[in-house]
């Protein structure tokens, strides 16, 4: 399929932009059906105003969980809360053991 640029209307400022082809093309290869209803400054002003919902810089600190390494005995931090059933790994070490199981 060929992309031609459109021009549209941004439904907050009323001014006219540009859905190039491709973005066109981008927004096919993702999966979105609907072309964008803002342009692009009004977006940029909308995350802005969100407080940028969703970076990583934006969200709280991870509750990190301090365990013993099943396999060298270090003590480590971990991103989860450990399951008594299963073995958890510091990070050399859970290298290790991932690549083994390739």
């Amino acid at each position: 399929m060929s992309f031609v640029d459109k021009t549209l209307k941004c439904r907050d400022c009323g001014n006219d932009f540009v859905f190039t082809a491709g973005e066109q093309e981008f927004y096919q290869q993702k999966g979105l059906m609907n072309q964008p209803s803002r342009c692009p400054e009004c977006r940029a002003a909308r995350r802005s105003a969100a407080g940028g919902v969703g970076t990583r810089s934006e969200r709280a600190p991870r509750e990190m969980h301090t365990v013993i390494c099943a396999e060298c005995g270090a003590e480590t931090q971990v991103p989860f809360l450990p399951k008594n059933d299963r073995p958890v790994y510091c990070s050399p070490c859970y290298d290790k053991v991932r690549v083994a199981r390739n």
